[in-house]
């Protein structure tokens, strides 16, 4: 037999790094026009209540009627939405920032947006004034009734915020999503596994003690980005 001469194996190359990272892209700069800082609470939903809104007599009689009227939903998710704000606004005392109405493609928009030195919270507002509501790992019960996905769309939301802010900030940015209850009267919790967190609106205060996570150069970066209208044009 003829002998086989032994082949030297080959040593894997590590692919090369490029010679020059992807540039964070860059942000005009910021107008008025473009400052969603001076968004209100429920700022979005204006225009909706508007084009939904009945008039006074077909309001009085669906009062008499026992019936929604064309709006309520917009105004009474409007009222939710102003009642949250208020008490984030709160949180600035304690070195938070706080957006509210963010629009997003899509003909949608985040309640608001939670940014300081223990984190980056999507906040997602839900008014359920008078009822109970049980949480489980994927599914929301208002008053025992159908599951809402809640819980999924709010973990969703957080991660679409948290693509788009990696993108600009030119760093990765964490986003944990929270869902708000208003006016209700009961919040029971039975997840296990829930990776959302859950408050009554007052209950919201209990972020302010965070810390830990970001430094405040981080913070005024994270900042200066998720507050500009144009950040948000693709999300």
């Amino acid at each position: 037999m003829t002998p086989t001469t032994p082949t030297t194996p080959t040593t894997p190359t590590t692919p090369m790094a490029p010679l020059h990272p992807p540039l964070t892209p860059l942000l005009p700069p910021l107008t008025p026009l473009d400052d969603l800082a001076e968004n209100a609470p429920g700022t979005a939903l204006r225009p909706r209540i508007d084009e939904s809104s009945a008039g006074p007599v077909a309001r009085a009689l669906a009062r008499i009627l026992g019936r929604p009227a064309d709006g309520d939903s917009w105004r009474k998710g409007a009222g939710g939405e102003r009642r949250v704000g208020a008490e984030l606004d709160r949180l600035r005392r304690h070195g938070w920032h706080v957006l509210h109405s963010i629009p997003l493609p899509g003909d949608v928009d985040l309640d608001h947006l939670l940014i300081g030195p223990g984190g980056v919270f999507s906040i997602n507002t839900k008014n359920h004034r008078g009822k109970p509501v049980w949480v489980g790992d994927d599914a929301v019960k208002v008053d025992n009734g159908d599951p809402r996905p809640y819980a999924r769309r709010s973990r969703s939301e957080a991660e679409r915020v948290q693509r788009v802010l990696g993108h600009y900030c030119g760093f990765t940015v964490p986003v944990d999503p929270v869902l708000v209850f208003v006016g209700i009267t009961d919040l029971k919790v039975e997840a296990t596994q829930l990776r959302v967190r859950v408050y009554r609106e007052r209950e919201v205060s209990s972020l302010a003690p965070l810390t830990g996570v970001w430094t405040p150069a981080q913070v005024t970066r994270i900042h200066s980005v998720a507050r500009h209208r144009r950040t948000w044009l693709e999300a």
